[in-house]
């Protein structure tokens, strides 16, 4: 029995800027599986790549994840080419992997399951229903919103929505992607949508100006905290659920597992990549903002 399970694919991402090419690991399970890896919780990761990408699959076990791999014709493959200042971004998928099944996840046993669909095909309803009958599910909503037309990326709601979140305890999100999903620009409005489908915890992210958490019919306003510099933000909203869920774990409560998120994030922004550091480098950070 696992204390946290994470479900998602590994990409291989093309990241195109005016001074750079980098082909490198991505999606919610990579960054996800790397920000728990030295803290003290029961963690694995189920994902899928091809044979071309198992090298990003060694990299995490050598680094003291457990991996149950599958096999994938092929491996999610997403292309981001970002304007002279990086304030913009064209994405395109140019692979999509097999989704994954009821009968690869049946001996998958967890307190909570974190799934981290790319895309909407990834993981059934189905599937969502079967984990909830065995454990707390968490769930990025991210790829269940991006519908691929000719390799481009576009934005669209999830039709299945009403169906799937009755079996949802979490659900993470940005504003934009809330607003996707429940036709509200009000967090609190959208929140409330939701928990009325059934999910028990939203947690609502905002960049720079922190996160929002609602439960029980509360508002949890999480502040942000500021990096010393700013270098990476790819991956903070999946390191920040890896600090969220690692707290709620523990036991630790709403606020005070929000606050360990949003410091966990603040630290991985100021390095390039995953976040690498540890529960003691989070807690100085969270002790040196206290009120």
């Amino acid at each position: 029995m696992y204390d946290i399970c994470c479900i998602g694919h590994i990409t291989l991402d093309r990241v195109v800027t005016s001074t750079s090419e980098k082909y490198m690991a991505g999606g919610t399970s990579f960054y996800f599986s790397r920000a728990l890896q030295q803290m003290d919780v029961y963690y694995s990761l189920v994902t899928a790549v091809a044979t071309s990408e198992m090298h990003f699959v060694d990299d995490l076990r050598a680094g003291g994840t457990e991996v149950n791999l599958f096999e994938s014709a092929k491996t999610v493959y997403f292309e981001n080419i970002y304007t002279g200042h990086l304030d913009h971004r064209t994405q395109r998928v140019l692979q999509e992997a097999d989704p994954f099944t009821i009968t690869q996840l049946s001996r998958v046993e967890a307190t909570i399951f974190h799934l981290g669909p790319l895309l909407a095909n990834d993981i059934p309803v189905t599937l969502i229903k079967d984990l909830s009958e065995r454990g707390k599910v968490s769930l990025d909503v991210q790829g269940y919103l991006r519908e691929v037309r000719n390799q481009q990326v576009c934005a669209v709601d999830w039709t299945e929505k009403k169906e799937a979140l009755q079996y949802v305890h979490f659900v993470k999100a940005d504003e934009a992607e809330l607003e996707v999903l429940t036709g509200c620009k009000g967090i609190n409005e959208g929140a409330k949508i939701l928990a009325g489908l059934g999910v028990k915890e939203i947690v609502i992210t905002r960049a720079s100006l922190g996160s929002v958490i609602y439960a029980d019919g509360a508002v949890y306003d999480i502040p942000a905290f500021i990096p010393a510099v700013e270098t990476d933000a790819t991956g903070c909203g999946d390191t920040y659920m890896a600090g969220y869920l690692f707290k709620r774990a523990k036991m630790g409560g709403i606020q005070e597992s929000g606050e360990f998120g949003a410091a966990m994030a603040s630290l991985k922004i100021e390095t390039s990549g995953p976040f690498n550091g540890t529960e003691k480098d989070i807690l100085a950070l969270l002790e040196v903002n206290k009120h």
